[in-house]
């Protein structure tokens, strides 16, 4: 996700609960505008926007969420004329959670409610919320509204190969790539991951240090991943996506370049339905960058039900 300098970017969610066999929604009365709406706040320099919306929410409801699949977006002009983009995620809260989250009326929020989709629906203040928990709806009627990610993440800036005299896989990062792979760790633990998967390569060694030192997740490494494995005997990585696929575990696969393309075509056969163009997105990623692929947790069958693409945040 890329958007101009000028344009104000937010995050948010869908946050849902089930009580006594019913899907309640959270609503937020606002106020300053005086309005009802999906919980939403402005991105920080630094962050990506999943950082953004797990921030947001826990400043604003008390709530201490995890991102589910991701819902979309709506583009709309501010008062001042600024254009402003805000991404929302589907985000299932437990019942007890919510009980517990503090939650205090203040400047920006007055009041919390949940009530029933529908409800939630004619309350709403604005269309384009509306509009996204319209997309939720139909995830929760198809029985898709449970998920898991598999999270494609490549490895941060390293040092050129021409200008290294080691073995390829030796390569360390650039002060660049350390600090993309800093900046990334929030947003992918927005996706809470119980494993980490890596290339034996430095680079991506190092890539995974920052997530795994703000996490303490497990941490394994595969040779599959690797660049100089995939290149030397041709095999394919799609070993690797099979096994966090079928463990419908939260995963996260640090790789290289060349053999994204191979780990995004193993998971759209293992977990078909996802859309092509944010697929090849996602098999293109720049150094840094990271891809999340939502496949369904209680179908059958896990399907790629949604996938998006964070760029490394420059600032």
């Amino acid at each position: 996700m890329s958007s101009s300098p000028d344009t104000v970017v937010a995050g948010g969610a869908v946050c849902w609960k089930v009580v006594d066999g019913q899907v309640r929604i959270l609503l937020v009365h606002r106020t300053q505008h005086k309005d009802i709406s999906l919980p939403k706040g402005k991105r920080d320099p630094g962050e990506t926007v999943p950082e953004t919306a797990k921030r947001e929410i826990l400043e604003e409801t008390g709530l201490h969420i995890t991102l589910g699949a991701y819902l979309g977006r709506v583009d709309y002009l501010l008062p001042s004329n600024k254009p402003k983009e805000v991404h929302y995620w589907a985000a299932e809260v437990d019942p007890g959670e919510a009980e517990r989250a503090p939650f205090e009326s203040n400047d920006e929020i007055y009041a919390l409610e949940w009530v029933s989709v529908k409800k939630a629906s004619a309350r709403l203040t604005y269309e384009h919320d509306a509009d996204i928990l319209e997309n939720f709806q139909s995830l929760l009627e198809s029985g898709r509204a449970r998920t898991f990610p598999l999270i494609l993440l490549r490895h941060a800036k390293a040092m050129p190969a021409e200008n290294w005299d080691g073995p390829d896989r030796t390569r360390p990062l650039l002060h660049k790539g350390l600090t993309q792979a800093a900046n990334v760790a929030g947003g992918i633990l927005a996706f809470d991951p119980q494993v980490v998967v890596s290339s034996p390569a430095a680079r991506c060694q190092a890539t995974i240090q920052p997530l795994l030192e703000k996490s303490g997740v497990e941490s394994k490494t595969s040779k599959g991943l690797s660049q100089d494995y995939y290149e030397s005997s041709g095999k394919r990585a799609s070993a690797v996506v099979d096994k966090r696929v079928d463990k419908r575990t939260p995963s996260v696969l640090c790789s290289h370049g060349p053999v994204l393309p191979q780990l995004v075509m193993a998971a759209a056969q293992a977990g078909p339905g996802g859309p092509t163009q944010s697929l090849q997105q996602a098999a293109s990623l720049s150094v840094g960058s990271f891809s999340v692929l939502h496949f369904s947790r209680e179908t059958e069958t896990p399907h790629i039900v949604a996938v998006e693409t964070h760029e490394a945040p420059t600032e």
